[in-house]
């Protein structure tokens, strides 16, 4: 069969021979027990309803095995032959352009060089999902390939439900991740409903069909530490950044600190991922032992070098071993995915790999108690170096949040607040957030890379442009930009699809978004696809990091990111999704995302405009009406922009009064 019969085939009537489990790629870890003897019935019950009755007693013990093997039924049979990456959207069957362009999304989520276990449909993160299991992947891209632009794909954490009859104007796809009722969304109910088949954590960009690799996160990383080390009033060059984490976010951490000038030092337990991230060129070098790796660092600063090293090992060690010898960590953080700290986010000093692993799976009580006293340890030795002036920041990756219910010393004098900063809170919320800057994507569909080129080439000339008129408050944001846009291809950047992010406003947004659907309609470029990080000005409620700037006592509540998604599906978007978790946790945080599809139409140019406007000023708008100065600033300045734009501004008091 060719590539288009397989994906309009969807679910095959007659099964595929099971495959064998391959051990060169690099698999989730075995979730924990959670299921009693009847939930696993129950488990059973839900995967087989993807088949006809009669393959059920073929299914049966094979499905049992993968939930008592991996603590999830993945259905590896049902992985597709054919090889996973986004080709050129005119490969892929269909009738709509639009669905054509979420296929070629879909598949860049599961490229082996994108995703963290590509088996198990997991993007990022961890357990960052795009779908549960092979056959919900088998049914959507059949259901894609079948669509018309007058219906809508709903999906229901990784099960489409169906096509429904909607209109041209309307999203092709609603997507929902994790939204669980409130009471009941705890990690182990999280874990009881992953593991029954009726629920996933879509991450952020994961089950939104959005991610474009670590050059997503490299340009957020990469701005922050060149905004940390000004914060500290320090240059890069010769200082030392230390963090950890090269699985769940990918090789971002290294590759920022090289574009920014700096010696990185990034620690990660996974031998296979290390290799990964080296061979993909996002780490320099790689070491195995603490002595080692002073004497590489040592040099590094001795000679001032630009250089990212990866040390295969526990990042504890690393800061316990800087104590002791005496070497000066200029920025510190760390970038695990903490988020899922019981089930392979993180993992225990003095402990191997492998061996945790089987704790994790067999005695996960222990597994737990082993993590947090090495969350202990590590906030014991970042003090020790905060002390000696060393700049702590939180990468957002809830370290803080799970070193305070280990009960480490984190916590700042009133007890309430953490002793330091989260990134958003110090640097990104009111240098980028509150002025509407944010993770602006875009994906060149025809997958070439001239395509890119020349969608590099009009963004820059935009940005430019715009720098010639923009208010000192936004320089610095601007000349930021312009100067990584520059840079990104020599970083060779694209991992997977051909894709590029920047920081933008809803101006620069709009603009660069306008020039690309006229160079369509000139035939200089083929469709593009727009999207975002949720991690932005306003798809994101997380208290602990998207919103930890907001101190009106609002940051708890969620109302922005839900009228985000519902703001976008009628203003133009071609795809939304809001999840419950992503980044920091289940439970921690309700985020949105959208997709646009550019196809040079004039409509395309009327959605645009419309969604891209809203999407980053109801964002502004909260942060304005949370007293943000740099927000208020900034609503005032679009409200000039347009007049159909009237927000309600805040009072300020005299704080004597009270």
């Amino acid at each position: 069969m060719t590539f288009k019969e397989q994906i309009q085939q969807g679910i095959p009537s007659i099964l595929p021979p099971k495959q064998a489990y391959d051990p060169a790629i690099n698999h989730a870890p075995k979730r924990k027990e959670i299921l009693s003897a009847e939930e696993k019935k129950l488990a059973l019950k839900n995967a087989l309803r993807y088949f006809d009755p009669k393959h059920h007693a073929e299914l049966i013990p094979e499905f049992s095995e993968e939930l008592e093997t991996y603590g999830r039924i993945y259905m590896y049979r049902l992985r597709p032959d054919y090889k996973m990456y986004a080709r050129p959207i005119d490969e892929y069957p269909g009738k709509s352009l639009q669905a054509k362009a979420i296929m070629h999304m879909i598949q860049n989520n599961l490229d082996y060089a994108v995703a963290q276990h590509p088996h198990e449909l997991i993007t990022y993160g961890g357990n960052g999902a795009v779908f549960q299991n092979w056959a919900q992947y088998l049914l959507t891209m059949q259901y894609l390939s079948e669509m018309t632009d007058e219906q809508t794909l709903t999906m229901y954490s990784g099960h489409p439900m169906g096509l429904f009859p909607s209109h041209k104007e309307a999203p092709r796809v609603v997507v929902t991740n994790g939204m669980v009722i409130p009471n009941y969304s705890k990690p182990d109910d999280w874990e009881k409903m992953n593991a029954l088949g009726v629920s996933q954590y879509g991450q952020m960009t994961a089950g939104s069909y959005m991610y474009i690799g670590p050059q997503g996160i490299v340009h957020g990383t990469t701005i922050t530490v060149l905004n940390g080390f000004r914060k500290i009033k320090q240059n890069p060059e010769g200082s030392l950044f230390v963090t950890s984490g090269l699985g769940g976010m990918s090789g971002a951490q290294p590759k920022a600190g090289n574009i920014a000038g700096c010696i990185t030092v990034c620690a990660e337990v996974n031998p296979k991922i290390t290799k990964i991230r080296h061979e993909q060129g996002w780490i320099n070098e790689i070491v195995t032992s603490t002595e080692e790796l002073v004497a590489r660092v040592n040099s590094a600063k001795a000679k001032k070098e630009t250089v990212s090293i990866a040390y295969l090992g526990n990042v504890v060690d690393v800061w316990e071993c800087f104590d002791k010898e005496n070497i000066k960590i200029d920025l510190g953080s760390d970038q695990t995915s903490l988020h899922n700290p019981w089930a392979g986010g993180y993992y225990p000093v003095g402990i191997s790999f492998e061996d945790a692993n089987k704790m994790m799976a067999e005695n996960p009580e222990l597994f737990k108690e082993k993590v947090q006293e090495t969350l202990r340890r590590h906030a014991d030795a970042i003090n020790k170096h905060t002390a000696k002036g060393t700049y702590f920041f939180d990468y957002g990756n809830a370290f803080l949040l799970e070193a305070s219910r280990a009960g480490a010393d984190v916590m700042a004098s009133n007890n309430i607040d953490f002793k330091y900063p989260s990134y958003v809170q110090d640097i990104m919320g009111p240098m980028c957030f509150d002025y509407g800057f944010g993770p602006f994507r875009w994906v060149c569909t025809s997958g070439n890379p001239e395509d890119l080129l020349k969608t590099d080439t009009i963004a820059c000339q935009v940005l430019e442009e715009m720098a010639k008129t923009a208010p000192n408050e936004i320089q610095q944001q601007m000349q930021d930009n312009i100067k990584w846009i520059k840079g990104a291809q020599e970083n060779k950047l694209v991992v997977g699809s051909q894709a590029r992010i920047l920081y933008a406003d809803a101006e620069g947004r709009i603009k660069i978004a306008e020039a690309f659907n006229q160079a369509i309609v000139k035939g200089e470029i083929g469709a593009v696809v727009l999207g975002r990080d949720h991690h932005d000005v306003s798809g994101t409620d997380s208290p602990y990091r998207e919103t930890s700037n907001i101190y009106d006592g609002s940051r708890f509540t969620a109302d922005m990111a839900i009228h985000n998604v519902i703001g976008d599906s009628f203003r133009g978007a071609t795809w939304v999704s809001i999840h419950n978790g992503g980044g920091v946790g289940w439970g921690e945080v309700i985020n949105g995302g959208f997709g646009m599809v550019l196809d040079g139409s004039k409509e395309a140019s009327k959605r645009l405009t419309s969604m891209l406007f809203w999407d980053v000023n109801n964002g502004i708008s909260r942060r304005s009406w949370a007293r943000n100065e740099g927000a208020v600033f900034a609503i005032k300045r679009a409200m000039e922009v347009e007049p159909l734009l009237k927000v309600t501004l805040p009072n300020l008091v005299d704080e004597s009064l009270l």
